[in-house]
C-alpha cells in the first residue's frame, strides 16, 4: 500500500500481542464473494505516519514530542486503570486500521485530511462513524472541521454518533443510534464503512461487534471472537449485553439488568433479534 509521506507497520500494542502477528491477518470474518472494485484487498493492518499538524512542540526522544508523549502516557493510563485494558494507543504512529468485514473497517481517528483521501483511494471508503466526544477531538488538537470538509469534497459521508471515552453506561445508551448509522451504511452499499473512535480499541469496536451480533446472525462471543481475532482490543462486553437487554425487553416490570447472570444476552431468540434490529432501524434520522 502507497501513500504520500506514510508508511505501513504493525499496530503497536503490548509485547504479548506483537508476538502473535496473526492475529492481525485481514481475512474477513465471512468469505463471500468479493468485487474487487468495490472493496480492494490490503494486506494487515494499516499504520500510517500522519505528519506534523504545523505547530512547534519540543521535540522529545525519537522524535516524539513531549507533549504528544505526556497526552499518550495519560491516555494509556486511563485506558488502562478504567477499562483494565493492556492495549496501548500511539498517536505518534497516525492511523491505524483493521478490515474486519468485507463491507467494515475500524480504527482509529483521522489525523488530518490526507487520511481521508488515503481511505478513500485504497480502501473504497464511502462512510465514516466517527464515535468521539469533541473534547476527544480537542485533546489531540485534531483540526475535525477540515477533516469533514474533505469528506464532503471526496462525496464520504461523515456521521457522528458520540459516546464517552471508558464509559460503559454511556456506550450502552448510545450502542442503538451508533449501530442505527453502521447498519444503515452497510445496507447502501456504496462502499465500505469506516468506524473509529480514538484509539479504535473500545468504542468502536463495540459499536462493530454490536452489529455483527444483532444484524449478521451470531450470539455475542462468536462476533466478540471474531472481532478480536482480528483486531485485539477490549471493548466492554457488558455494555452491548446491556444494550442488547435494552432493546428486547420493554415491559417495566422486567428484572434489572444488573441483577441477572453475567451470561445473560450473550444469545436471543429469533423473535428478540427482529425486534432488536427493528427498534435499531427506528433510529434512523435521529
Amino acid at each position: 500500500m502507497s501513500f504520500a509521506g506514510s508508511k505501513s507497520c504493525i499496530f503497536s500494542l503490548t509485547n504479548h500481542y506483537k508476538e502473535n502477528d496473526k492475529s492481525f491477518r485481514l481475512n474477513s470474518i465471512n468469505k463471500p464473494s468479493i468485487d474487487p472494485k468495490r472493496f480492494p484487498r490490503n494486506l494487515g493492518v494499516s499504520c500510517k505516519i500522519s505528519g506534523s499538524n504545523g505547530a512547534e512542540e519540543n521535540p522529545g526522544t525519537n522524535g516524539v514530542s513531549l507533549s504528544s508523549k505526556n497526552k499518550m502516557e495519560d491516555y494509556n493510563t486511563a485506558m488502562k486503570r478504567l477499562m483494565r485494558s493492556p492495549y496501548e494507543y500511539h498517536h505518534d504512529l497516525g492511523m491505524n486500521y483493521t478490515l474486519i468485514r468485507d463491507e467494515l473497517i475500524v480504527g482509529s481517528q483521522p489525523q488530518k485530511p490526507g487520511d481521508i483521501d488515503h481511505l478513500k483511494k485504497e480502501e473504497n471508503v464511502a462512510y465514516i462513524l466517527n464515535l468521539q466526544q469533541d473534547k476527544d477531538v480537542e485533546y489531540w488538537g485534531i483540526d475535525l472541521d477540515s477533516i469533514v470538509k474533505r469528506c464532503k469534497e471526496l462525496g464520504i459521508r461523515h456521521m457522528r454518533r458520540p459516546a464517552k471515552d471508558f464509559d460503559p453506561l454511556s456506550l450502552r445508551s448510545q450502542l442503538p443510534k451508533a449501530v442505527s448509522s453502521l447498519e444503515w451504511a452497510v445496507s447502501e452499499g456504496k462502499g465500505r464503512v469506516y468506524v473509529h473512535c480514538t484509539a479504535g480499541l473500545g468504542r468502536a469496536p463495540a459499536v462493530s461487534i454490536a452489529y455483527m451480533y444483532w444484524f449478521c446472525g451470531m450470539n455475542l462471543n462468536t462476533a466478540y471472537d471474531a472481532f478480536v481475532s482480528k483486531r485485539p482490543c477490549g471493548p466492554n462486553k457488558g455494555a452491548i449485553r446491556g444494550a442488547t437487554y435494552d432493546l428486547a425487553k420493554n415491559d417495566p416490570w422486567k428484572e434489572p439488568f444488573e441483577n441477572l447472570p453475567e451470561n445473560a444476552f450473550e444469545d436471543i431468540a429469533d423473535w428478540e433479534r427482529k425486534l432488536i434490529q427493528e427498534r435499531v432501524r427506528a433510529n434512523r434520522g435521529t
